[in-house]
């Protein structure tokens, strides 16, 4: 992006100092603070590859000129001069698109690195795999490939918690519509593609499908149909509650929970986001958060948050919880502006 000049407002100001104000881990993080830097870019005219929150918890936020980055300074926020533009990174992740859509493979941007991280899991071998290293060889330093142990899948499994069309998954979190007392909960998509209704672990049936979108996006809202509490609170396996007070968009080294019905709670930070994922299965799904955090089956449609923040709702991942590996996670943000319901 070219522009003569730029004015640092006091509006930027502002925005800025909401963005470098987030909160240390365990704490409350700011508000939606990926939203806040697209449109501090946008207002500057800064032509931002990405952003992350760095070892010390500040917000950096990457462009690929100096000028750009003494206009962010100027606005009192931390800038860092990268190699590639975001038109750069966007075409590298068309082409990959285009060309190396396999089962078994995701990729997404690393802001830190300032490339395309390609990551295969152990089903991608052979002819497939050698491909696939063709492929991002010849995007050079813009992308790299990397492993991942075991397979990249969606995490639903058959047994407890909430229980419908012969699988297991996790509740995500408990919305309403604004303004009404209507109860509604979210879960995964794929987990809603299977079950028209939820019971609990006795066999009470709990709630209907309103609507389930999957694959591509992975979220499902289903109406509470009993009088069964539901507090507006995620559980952290401990014996206490955590209040969701609000959702936002994840950004790239924050530290996250994940709640689930197998695994409990688990810990790790976001290292990517707008992530296309291709499961094992041959189902894709796009724009999703990845992070270190692990899954196992059954912690399908659960939440992930930071402080008292929604983020997201588990979609899948590879490994388990004793020797690691990825997940993936739908943006909160999406699924409930999808349904016009909001978390409490």
């Amino acid at each position: 992006m070219s522009r003569t000049g730029s004015v640092v407002t006091s509006a930027s100001l502002v925005a800025l100092a909401a963005l470098t104000a987030l909160a240390a881990p365990g704490a409350q993080a700011a508000p939606d603070t990926a939203r806040q830097v697209a449109a501090l870019a946008t207002r500057l005219g800064v032509d931002s590859p990405g952003s992350y929150v760095d070892n010390s918890g500040q917000l950096v936020v990457t462009v690929t000129r100096e000028a750009d980055a003494a206009t962010v300074r100027a606005a009192g926020a931390r800038a860092r001069v990268v190699a590639r533009s975001a038109a750069q990174l966007r075409a590298a992740t068309a082409e990959l698109d285009h060309t190396v859509a396999f089962p078994g493979t995701s990729w997404g941007v690393d802001p830190v690195a300032d490339q395309v991280v390609v990551t295969a899991d152990s089903t991608v071998t052979g002819s497939t795999l050698d491909r696939l290293k063709s492929v991002v060889s010849a995007l050079g330093a813009a992308a790299r490939l990397e492993r991942t142990a075991g397979e990249y899948r969606t995490t639903i499994a058959g047994g407890d918690a909430i229980l419908g069309g012969g699988v297991r998954c996790s509740l995500g979190f408990n919305v309403k519509k604004p303004g009404t007392s209507t109860a509604y909960l979210l879960t995964a998509g794929h987990c809603g593609n299977v079950a028209s209704t939820w019971a609990t672990s006795g066999g009470q049936i709990i709630a209907a499908r309103v609507g389930t979108s999957f694959p591509d996006n992975d979220f499902s809202l289903f109406q509470y149909t009993s009088a069964i509490d539901r507090p507006g609170t995620v559980d952290l396996y401990d014996g206490t509650q955590r209040d969701i007070s609000g959702a936002g968009n994840a950004v790239v080294g924050q530290t996250v929970g994940r709640s689930g019905s197998t695994s409990g709670l688990h810990r790790g930070t976001v290292t990517q986001v707008n992530t296309t994922v291709h499961y094992s299965d041959g189902t894709t799904v796009n724009g999703m958060i990845a992070t270190t955090v692990c899954v196992e089956a059954g912690d399908s449609g659960g939440p992930l948050f930071a402080g008292n923040t929604a983020l997201g709702l588990t979609s899948g991942g590879s490994g388990d919880c004793t020797s690691g590996g990825q997940s993936f996670y739908q943006p909160v943000t999406e699924a409930l502006s999808a349904y016009g319901v909001s978390v409490y």
